[in-house]
């Protein structure tokens, strides 16, 4: 079973940073490929919605709404992301989850994971 550890998140005021970190791990077994790793929130009423996503090519993408103040960077030695957050708005108050797509344990397709959440509060 694959396992997200988020860390980071936590209070800021507008126009502030913050990171968000994401670790995949397995008990047992090697991760040998995954489509894509990013994070997702979901504003109250609402479907939880795709932030940035890291594509196993290196590609990255990005909702419209963090365009320019979100970066997503993969960490070159382990699988994991980190989302820096900069100019922070009110707008960005949110749990933000971690998600990773397309994994395959060895040959075995073992599907899509979710962290439980690390929450961003950002005060106007």
């Amino acid at each position: 079973q694959v396992q997200l550890v988020e860390s980071g998140g936590g209070l800021a005021q507008a126009g502030e940073s913050l990171r968000l970190s994401c670790a995949a791990t397995l008990a047992t077994g090697t991760i040998s490929g995954f489509t894509s790793m990013g994070w997702y929130r979901q504003p109250p009423g609402k479907q939880r919605e795709m932030v940035a996503l890291f594509a196993s090519g290196g590609s990255t993408t990005y909702a419209d709404s963090v365009k320019g103040r979100f970066t997503i960077s993969k960490d070159i030695s382990e699988l994991a992301v980190s989302l820096e957050m900069n100019n922070l708005k009110a707008e960005d108050t949110d749990v933000y989850y971690c998600k990773i797509e397309g994994v395959y344990i060895g040959s075995f397709f073992a599907g899509n994971y979710w962290g439980r959440g690390t929450q961003v509060t950002v005060s106007s």
